[in-house]
């Protein structure tokens, strides 16, 4: 977790690597956690599902990226200043991050009673 009372950047500090996801814990409490997730050329393995007891509000910062719901034919297609709230145990995974530069998120994961 990033220590208090100092001015941090979510652009810097960002991993240089090709294939995976990195996650940066910025802040959390017992009721919500704010990340930044830095996927570079990532996906989802196959047949995993991410499905989560919280709320998920995750947007693009730079970067594009496919992101597949359970329900859905398609994927939707996000690119910097989308946002998406997925609701508590809504299946979700990555199909796709840009392979030619790191796609930036962040995202904010809180309880029903926040």
């Amino acid at each position: 977790m990033m220590p208090h009372s100092q001015i941090h950047n979510l652009f810097e500090s960002v991993p240089d690597g090709h294939g995976g996801e990195w996650l940066t814990v910025l802040a959390e409490n017992k009721n919500a956690k704010i990340e930044r997730i830095v996927s570079h050329g990532h996906a989802s393995p196959d047949g995993f599902w991410y499905d989560q007891a919280q709320h998920e509000w995750v947007v693009v910062l730079r970067g594009e990226a496919l992101l597949r719901l359970e329900n859905e034919v398609e994927p939707v297609r996000m690119k910097p200043g989308d946002f998406i709230h997925i609701l508590p145990h809504v299946k979700h995974r990555v199909d796709w991050t840009t392979p030619d530069e790191p796609t930036i998120w962040l995202a904010i994961f809180y309880n029903e009673s926040l």
